[in-house]
């Protein structure tokens, strides 16, 4: 049986108009020996030559350069496809500019994905929501003077003090309602919470209740602190159990009122806001929710997606949502048995085509093309950070990765050396993510030296 991992953390073993990035980001690490230049006396050359630092550039892959061929990538990829530490791999990979696949390996057959499913997510998100789309968080006045915060979707709403961030950065601040409140000079007795944004259980099927003090999850409701963190400032920190009733607690703690006294009830039909706060834009959502890996981010932008497209605000519905939205852009999502938005549930399985074929649309449609950027970049960004951090595959590797207890994957673009753009979904079971994480890297760098040609 497939136990949990740390939620895709590589350090643990677990239409609008989109800003987008035009090309793929590399470090351009320019290192030069510092050289003293002298005169007969010995005596420093005044003014010192200004010092060479490394520069951060984009370099656009082009659709010129030479073009791979299926014959060339199986040929590179075989020596390192031997490594028995891959397990049972499926996986394909495809030139950008073409569409061609240039090698695949059993990419029909469905696997557990771990959080390379998050990328399904965020296309579908990219398709259906405005970049500059942000959740709003609301304190409406309710009966007997008793105020209801409702629940807006948001879980980066953060307790930290206006000024800093929360876990993510531009959440909303609970200090910014409770001086809101304190201005509008409302009288109040008491304060309640309205979850009735969400329907439906609140924890998928093929998560455990000890996913939630190991800091994988929290329970799946429309406002919380931190995507349900008890100490902000630790990814790994475990979470609440009860995300929507503590936040109302933190608010009522601001306000000097009973925090024993917060309950759950529906908030007043057509009720006008005392006080608001909003979320950061989705693009920064997007980026944030991919490179932390965090699965409460992602079942939000999922429900984002289902209540933008019609669907019900809960896992099938989430579910629903993003794989009629890639379907639609012409993806074929066959082989897709989904029960979250995150990749967390051990029932979930994707084969490695679907995947792949969602990086390859990103690189043939304006429209989706922000999904590579939110990819964590290679010894640079998020759970790739420690990641092929000591060889040329640095900052030349973008990628989702993916990990549970037996399950590794990862999934994104590299640039060959020849300048061309390929996506890679590389999907493994039946090993330990410390033996497979490497191996899979491999693969990634494989390409990454590979005119396969």
């Amino acid at each position: 049986m497939i136990r949990r991992g740390r939620g895709g953390l590589a350090t643990r073993g677990r239409r609008r108009a989109w800003a987008l990035t035009t090309g793929l980001l590399t470090v351009q690490g320019v290192l030069a020996a510092v050289v003293l230049a002298t005169g007969e006396t010995g005596t420093a050359i005044d003014p010192a030559p200004a010092p060479i630092v490394p520069v951060a550039a984009i370099v656009a892959a082009g659709d010129d350069a030479p073009m791979p061929t299926p014959e060339g990538v199986a040929a590179a990829l075989g020596p390192a496809l031997e490594d028995p530490a891959l397990g049972d791999l499926t996986g394909e990979v495809t030139d950008t500019v073409t569409g061609e696949v240039l090698w695949s390996r059993d990419a029909d057959r469905p696997l557990t994905p771990a959080s390379v499913a998050k990328t399904l997510t965020a296309a579908a998100a990219i398709a259906t929501l405005a970049p500059d789309h942000r959740w709003h968080t609301d304190v409406v006045l309710g009966e007997d003077g008793r105020l209801v915060l409702v629940g807006g979707g948001d879980p980066t709403l953060t307790d930290r003090p206006t000024g800093t961030d929360g876990f993510f950065s531009g959440a909303g601040h609970l200090d910014a309602l409770a001086d809101q409140i304190r201005e509008a000079g409302v009288p109040v007795t008491g304060l309640d919470v309205d979850v009735t944004r969400y329907t439906g259980p609140t924890m998928a099927d093929g998560w455990f209740d000890d996913d939630i003090p190991a800091g994988n999850i929290a329970p799946i409701e429309p406002v919380m602190l931190d995507s349900g963190r008890i100490d902000p400032e630790d990814p790994d920190s475990p979470r609440t159990p009860d995300p929507a009733l503590d936040a109302g607690r933190a608010l009522a703690a601001h306000l000097d009122l009973d925090t024993e006294d917060v309950g759950i009830t529906a908030a007043p039909a057509g009720a006008e806001p005392v006080a608001t706060v909003s979320s950061a834009p989705m693009t920064t959502v997007l980026r944030e929710m991919m490179t932390a890996s965090d699965n409460v981010l992602a079942e939000a932008v999922g429900r984002e997606v289902a209540l933008a497209t019609g669907h019900t605000p809960d896992f099938a519905g989430a579910v629903d949502a993003v794989t009629r939205t890639l379907s639609e852009r012409g993806v074929d999502t066959a082989g897709a048995t989904m029960f979250d938005a995150s990749g967390l549930s051990v029932d979930d399985l994707l084969p490695a085509r679907l995947i792949d074929r969602v990086l390859a649309l990103a690189a043939t449609d304006p429209e989706m093309s922000a999904l590579f950027d939110t990819l964590p970049i290679a010894a640079g960004t998020g759970t790739m950070a420690v990641r092929l951090t000591d060889g040329p595959g640095a900052g030349w590797v973008r990628a989702k990765t993916g990990t549970l207890s037996g399950v590794s994957s990862l999934a994104g673009v590299v640039v060959d050396l020849d300048g061309r753009a390929l996506t890679f979904t590389l999907m493994s079971t039946g090993t330990s993510p410390a033996d497979a994480r490497p191996a899979l890297d491999g693969l990634a760098l494989t390409l990454r030296e590979c005119g396969c040609r």
